[in-house]
């Protein structure tokens, strides 16, 4: 937390939203996780801030700008994405995926292989983004026909110990504990 700003410390946990994506032609998506929802996760904050708190709770090689307008994907890391500012549309599991729009305070946590896209931003949007220890080097595949050979490498990719907001009692971590959790 950063001094002297209480915005990141106005942390909530609401309800929270999965989705899973199957397989399309040309994105992998992630056949055990789904991509976990924080809507309202925290009180709109400068990016600083936003990055600061995935660093206190271990997510790393972050960055403040926007998602990438063409459908991409990473075999091998999961990527939080939280919005700081402005609202967007984006296209999550590939073409065939479902739209969401997101809007500050929104926080998004794609398991490797999910494809995304931005389709549309207001002037103002800003988002962070941030990868677990160990992920900060990632590869980012645009969608493309042979997405299916990327399925060995996202199945090794380990779990986060922690959810990149909540830190390590947060919503993500018990929801892809339980997704892999036998019965």
């Amino acid at each position: 937390m950063i001094e002297g700003r209480a915005a990141m410390t106005e942390v909530t946990e609401r309800p929270v939203g999965t989705r899973y994506f199957a397989a399309s032609a040309t994105v992998p998506n992630n056949p055990l996780l789904p991509v976990v929802i924080l809507r309202g996760a925290f009180a709109p904050a400068p990016s600083d801030e936003i990055i600061a708190r995935m660093a206190a709770n271990g997510w790393g090689g972050a960055w403040a700008w926007t998602v990438f307008d063409y459908h991409h994907y990473h075999p091998d890391a999961h990527e939080a994405l939280a919005v700081a500012a402005g609202e967007a549309r984006l296209q999550l599991g590939g073409p065939e995926g479902t739209e969401l729009a997101v809007t500050a305070g929104d926080c998004l946590v794609l398991p490797a292989g999910t494809g995304h896209c931005r389709l549309s931003q207001s002037r103002d949007f800003r988002i962070c983004g941030a990868y677990p220890p160990g992920q900060e080097l990632f590869i980012t595949r645009q969608a493309n026909a042979q997405a299916g050979a990327d399925a060995p490498v996202i199945a090794q990719v380990p779990l986060p110990q922690t959810d990149p907001i909540h830190g390590a009692d947060g919503p993500l971590v018990r929801i892809w504990g339980r997704a892999l959790s036998p019965g």
